[in-house]
């Protein structure tokens, strides 16, 4: 019984400093996400420069993680409850890295627009930035408390992200057509509108596994989310 009571006890450390990492990785994408942003709006080389360099450190904690996790499974033999959380953190981890990734891709971008004037204010880019940073935010939440049913309510805000990306498109392509010359900087925008669109798919992937972690059972985000209306023709060809 004390052998076993000091294995569950090793075992608890192990999960803690993992469930630690995993917050950290997350705190770091959240940051890459909002200052490539506030690099693109304000022109801010050295910001954008942070970002890039901070890739680094995204990529040394997933390992990390991925190192600890395999060697937790081999040593303790995990199961049930146990066995779901390692699993889960190893996948949600791959997707705060690429969030931290999608980051330094905007970051990129802004080094590339920060001698030229902006076309547009940046306002709906912004607002997407803040509305991944929540989204993150309430999916870790969700996965500490162990709440499935609040991971499946965050589902839905990624219908709000889908929204933005597709109002930019539609603004960008008519200053395109408006003037040529802005052309180039739109599709650059365009990109950014894109990932952070991708940024917030990550995150509904965090509440796919944290709803797994919690039940055992795998749910489609998509399942959660706004219905869209499927046109007459198609309901013809059902």
């Amino acid at each position: 019984m004390a052998n076993h009571l000091t294995g569950r006890k090793a075992l608890d450390e192990e999960l803690n400093s993992l469930y630690n990492k995993l917050m950290k990785l997350g705190a770091l994408a959240e940051d890459a996400i909002n200052k490539a942003i506030w690099a693109l709006k304000k022109s801010d080389l050295n910001l954008a420069d942070e970002v890039m360099r901070g890739d680094e450190e995204l990529d040394q904690i997933t390992q990390s993680i991925n190192e600890q996790a395999l060697e937790i499974i081999a040593r303790f033999q995990p199961v049930a409850m146990d066995l779901r959380m390692i699993a889960s953190i190893l996948h949600m981890s791959v997707d705060l890295e690429r969030i931290g990734d999608l980051g330094v891709s905007i970051a990129k971008i802004a080094k590339a627009l920060s001698k030229e004037k902006l076309i547009k204010p940046l306002i709906d880019i912004p607002r997407m930035g803040e509305k991944i940073r929540e989204m993150i935010d309430l999916a870790l939440k969700a996965f500490v408390n162990k709440n499935p049913e609040e991971a499946k309510k965050i589902c839905a805000l990624d219908d709000e992200i889908d929204d933005l990306d597709k109002q930019i498109f539609r603004e960008l392509v008519v200053l395109m057509m408006e003037n040529p010359r802005n052309i180039e900087q739109a599709m650059q925008l365009i990109l950014v509108s894109r990932a952070l669109e991708r940024a917030g798919d990550h995150v509904t992937n965090l509440c796919e596994h944290t709803v797994y972690m919690c039940t055992g059972n795998f749910i489609r985000a998509s399942s959660y989310r706004r219905r869209i209306e499927r046109s007459e023709e198609e309901e013809k060809r059902d």
